[in-house]
């Protein structure tokens, strides 16, 4: 099992709040299941502060949204605290389109961590004009049709400060397998996959953790496909390597695949079994 770091606890004496006034803009979306569970998204989060501290760190007004984060508040709470390890000053506003969710998350707000009723317009204390440097959209668009996923893209990133990131992608429940994308005002920039080493068989696994607009694309003929049938074929011409541990082999199949692939970002996070790729290499066809 999956190892879970302790979840703080709801102040026992919570001040009552009002109900505060109901926006008088439909938000825009659907709810998700709500599917949450605690350390669900350490391993986006610990590369989002490795990848994106600099920029919340220079930001005048350091804010990042954890939108869609469920019937719990627990992903936005540990947010917080990772992003707080690369940038002291960020705050995080979690946005749900439920609104009972937004209520029961109410007593768990503190310094530098908000909870707003919204959707995809991505609504900030403060007003129209604030526009946050991050937004994390973990498990949100895998409801939505494929055909959406670009207007979806466009209208986060339009609300993006500059300089700010979009991270879209999925996981599984307990944290062990991601793929997400990382976009930037301008559009998507890489697709990076992270996996829990130990629980490995084969890259491939990662396959059905692929981000709304790649999953349906794992056919013969898509990037994306060739991409994860070559790191397969790596991942096997390394298992010799696989007696000083899934970390040495990992290590030796991304170097591999480095050959054939562009891949990108920080090496050094390589072995903490993730490996990042520039967009346009796995981009649909069509």
């Amino acid at each position: 099992m999956a190892r879970r770091s302790p979840v703080p606890a709801a102040p026992a004496s919570a001040p009552v709040r009002p109900v505060r006034p109901a926006r008088s803009v439909r938000p825009v979306g659907a709810a998700t299941r709500g599917t949450t569970n605690p350390n669900r998204l350490r391993r986006m989060d610990r590369w989002i502060a490795a990848e994106h501290g600099a920029e919340l760190r220079r930001s005048a007004d350091p804010v990042a949204v954890d939108l869609g984060y469920g019937a719990a508040p627990w992903t936005a709470v540990e947010l917080l605290a990772r992003l707080r390890t690369a940038c002291p000053a960020v705050r995080v506003v979690g946005v749900e389109i439920d609104p009972a969710r937004v209520e029961a998350a109410r007593p768990y707000e503190r310094a530098g961590l908000d909870f707003v009723h919204g959707g995809f317009e991505v609504p900030l204390p403060g007003g129209p004009g604030r526009a946050p440097v991050l937004i994390r959209a973990a498990n949100v668009l895998r409801q939505y049709d494929e055909d959406a996923v670009a207007a979806v893209w466009q209208r986060l990133c339009a609300r993006l400060a500059p300089g700010g990131l979009l991270v879209e992608g999925t996981c599984d429940e307990i944290g062990r397998r991601h793929v997400w994308v990382a976009l930037g005002p301008e559009g998507p920039r890489t697709v990076t996959f992270a996996t829990r080493l130990g629980s490995l068989d084969t890259p491939s696994d990662l396959a059905e953790r692929l981000p709304k607009a790649l999953i349906h694309r794992n056919v013969p003929g898509e990037p994306v496909h060739a991409f994860l049938r070559d790191f397969d074929r790596a991942w096997a011409g390394a298992a010799p390597l696989g007696a000083l541990g899934a970390r040495q082999r990992w290590l030796a199949a991304v170097r591999a695949l480095a050959a054939d692939w562009p891949l990108t970002g920080d090496p050094r996070r390589r072995r903490q079994g993730e490996v990042t790729v520039r967009w346009e290499a796995l981009a649909p066809r069509g």
